[in-house]
């Protein structure tokens, strides 16, 4: 329950809290948090607007503004324009590295994101095929010739009707061409099953993971708030010789994923 500040403290009284307790705004979005992450206020939800909260609180708009905008800028709220700030609470995707790239996933036909979803709706809502002249450091990984090009596939992933990831997979066009790979709808188990059938299985994977900051084209894709981080993982699949096959660029939503990885010691 969002319980209100007493009203009539003044400026000074005002000021002696902040010091005890920390600035204003940042108490006032601690309860807003705690209505959010307790379920008071559901996802979709309207969160009290600036107004509601000047009169609960008793402070000026630039701090009722700025209790809202901690929570659009930890990806617990959106602003939508003309119409208020609303709960964007999402259940995050547990990507588990080696269950999802396991061989029986997409050998039985079966999408290597069924082991992130389990049972969520999930897919592409955008997919793109082009033949182009890859980037230097996807034409290194592939040990690809000068002037070889690459079948490009660019999608944007989907999860309970939130974007949550961007993939972009380059693969040799010359293994590519005359395939399903090249379409749209690569078929079932994917282009790693498709691999499979031309006797170019993945059999070993590597990935290298970074954090950094969306650039603006890839926040807009991704709708996310101000301040919210992206994980950037690029992966490349090598046949049983070590041949590299793939190289999967993915741009995910860091309020979105938690990402587990199992070690031997």
């Amino acid at each position: 329950m969002i319980v209100a500040t007493p009203g009539g403290k003044g400026r000074q009284g005002r000021q002696a809290a902040d010091a005890e307790s920390g600035p204003v705004y940042r108490r006032i979005a601690d309860e807003l948090r705690t209505a959010v992450t307790s379920g008071e206020l559901p996802d979709g939800a309207r969160l009290p607007g600036e107004n509601t909260l000047m009169e609960r609180y008793n402070v000026a708009r630039a701090t009722a503004r700025q209790a809202l905008s901690v929570l659009i800028n930890e990806g617990l709220a959106i602003a939508v324009r003309g119409s208020g700030v609303y709960v964007r609470r999402f259940r995050p995707l547990r990507r588990h590295g080696q269950a999802r790239l396991s061989r029986e996933m997409w050998e039985a036909g079966r999408a290597i994101w069924e082991a992130d979803t389990k049972g969520r709706v999930y897919g592409p809502d955008r997919v793109e095929v082009a033949e182009e002249q890859p980037p230097g450091y996807v034409s290194r990984a592939l040990n690809l010739r000068p002037g070889e090009r690459v079948c490009v596939r660019r999608r944007r992933y989907v999860v309970d009707e939130r974007p949550v990831q961007l993939a972009t997979s380059y693969l040799p066009a010359v293994l590519a061409e005359g395939t399903a790979i090249t379409q749209a709808d690569s078929g079932p188990g994917g282009i790693y099953a498709r691999l499979a059938e031309l006797g170019h299985a993945p059999a070993h994977f590597t990935e290298e993971i970074c954090a950094r900051m969306p650039a603006p084209e890839e926040a807009a894709d991704l709708g996310l708030g101000a301040g919210t981080p992206v994980i950037v993982v690029v992966r490349t699949a090598l046949t049983a010789e070590h041949t590299p096959v793939e190289v999967n660029e993915m741009v995910l939503d860091g309020s979105a994923y938690v990402l587990q990885y199992d070690f031997e010691a």
